[in-house]
């Protein structure tokens, strides 16, 4: 009896034991879930970056350090460093002007499938934009925003880009300002009378906007800077000098080259309001949205081949891309469109899909050596000339609606002085301008 006892107090001791241990790793268990539960995750991961997108206005290469064009350049040290830290895209294409370049970006359309083909042209409230398929896609993961320009809304005042799923939009509706100093800021669909300068005010709107965020976040930050009109930027923002006030018949390009110094000091601000993990795990991309315009174009451009037109001082502008995830630094010879920018930041923002509507993601260019295109295009339709451009590399061709052609070898002709259709076409010409109708046809059709 007496060891019968004794068992039963061991079985009875142990079984007290195994309860004990149960209900402690039951409770440890609830207590992770319950914490994983109340704290989500704050800081994006490796796999969600933020990302940074920074649209100049009227920006070609013959107006910022990097590029041979030009040979007067803006002292730029923050632009510069986000160029000599990643890479830079010397065959990207814009439209050439503002509505267009922006709407091929916001769609990852041509213009002519929007119908906005043209400066003040108005997109449809049916398209779907960047913001909302990387929403639709990632189930709401990250935050995102506009701020700047928008000119996509025609004249109106009124109009709030958040209908299109962009989660806060703050900035100008219209194209270029009436003043730097004295323009209509949008937001909540409303405006109000602003005399704070307009690059300024930006700036601060998205550093605000950002340090609200909680989430991985995309900033589209369109500054008007350099646009037209030619104004004098506050005097600790550039170093062009004590320049007088703008009129006309006064050389353009210091007013110019003062509006560049001024959006690249606001560009250096932002990027101080990021702490370093936050900066290490952004990526930047900075293009500018068409050609310099004709009164300030410089050689090798004409004011005939600059802003406005097909030639390349008015599509071949500066891309460049750097911060997280980008291994790959120089010069990247890809043909690259204005449209290949939504399924790229789409990627970036971890969307699977490579190719959508016109766009073809260059998100692998930023680590590796491949090719995205073997042609690229561009349209322009301002109510009077109708016209659209293709390029393969080599040779590029520009045909009008009226059935006139311009042939240029840009390999030994980068400025499109020789039009090849003035002489005798070799067969190797005669075989790459067909080569380039053909699939000119294919993307019209």
């Amino acid at each position: 009896m007496k060891n019968i006892a004794t068992r039963l107090l061991i079985n009875m001791k142990q079984l007290f034991i195994i309860t004990i241990l149960c209900i402690l790793f039951s409770c440890s268990s609830d207590i992770n879930t319950s914490e994983e539960t109340q704290n989500p995750i704050e800081n994006p991961t490796q796999n969600t970056p933020n990302i940074l997108f920074i649209i100049a206005d009227d920006l070609g290469k013959d107006a910022i350090n990097g590029f041979s064009e030009g040979s007067i350049k803006p002292n730029t040290p923050h632009i510069d460093a986000i160029r000599n830290a990643g890479l830079t895209f010397n065959n990207f294409w814009s439209y050439p002007t503002c509505s267009p370049t922006r709407a091929s970006i916001l769609t990852g359309k041509y213009g002519y499938r929007t119908d906005v083909k043209w400066a003040g042209d108005v997109i449809q409230n049916s398209e779907t934009s960047l913001q909302q398929y990387i929403s639709n896609q990632t189930n709401t993961s990250y935050a995102t925003a506009v701020v700047g320009k928008w000119h996509l809304a025609g004249n109106s005042s009124t109009f709030n880009p958040e209908i299109f799923g962009i989660d806060y939009y703050a900035g100008l509706l219209r194209g270029e300002p009436q003043s730097y100093y004295n323009w209509l800021l949008t937001e909540d669909g409303s405006s109000t009378l602003q005399t704070d300068y307009s690059t300024t005010a930006f700036t601060d709107l998205s550093i605000n906007w950002i340090q609200q965020q909680n989430k991985p976040w995309f900033m589209w930050l369109a500054y008007n800077a350099p646009h037209t009109p030619f104004h004098v930027p506050p005097s600790n923002m550039h170093t062009q000098g004590n320049l007088p006030e703008y009129a006309n018949g006064m050389d353009e390009t210091p007013y110019y080259m003062a509006a560049i110094e001024a959006m690249d000091f606001q560009i250096g601000r932002l990027l101080d309001t990021l702490s370093e993990t936050e900066k290490a795990n952004t990526t930047i991309i900075f293009i500018g949205d068409n050609g310099t315009p004709n009164e300030v174009a410089q050689t090798p451009y004409l004011s005939t081949t600059a802003k406005g037109t097909l030639y390349q001082g008015g599509i071949n502008v500066p891309l460049f891309v750097s911060g997280y995830g980008v291994t790959r630094t120089g010069i990247d010879p890809n043909l690259i469109t204005s449209t290949d920018l939504f399924a790229t930041i789409a990627q970036l923002a971890g969307v699977g899909t490579d190719q959508i509507n016109d766009s073809k993601s260059f998100k692998s260019l930023l680590t590796e050596d491949t090719t995205i295109r073997t042609f690229q295009y561009a349209e322009k339709d301002d109510g009077n000339v109708n016209n659209w451009a293709i390029n393969n590399g080599s040779y590029k061709l520009i045909t009008y609606a009226n059935g006139t052609q311009e042939f240029y070898n840009l390999s030994n002709d980068p400025y499109e002085s020789n039009n090849l259709l003035n002489t005798t076409l070799t067969d190797e010409q005669a075989n790459a301008k067909a080569t380039l109708e053909t699939e000119l046809s294919v993307i019209r059709n």
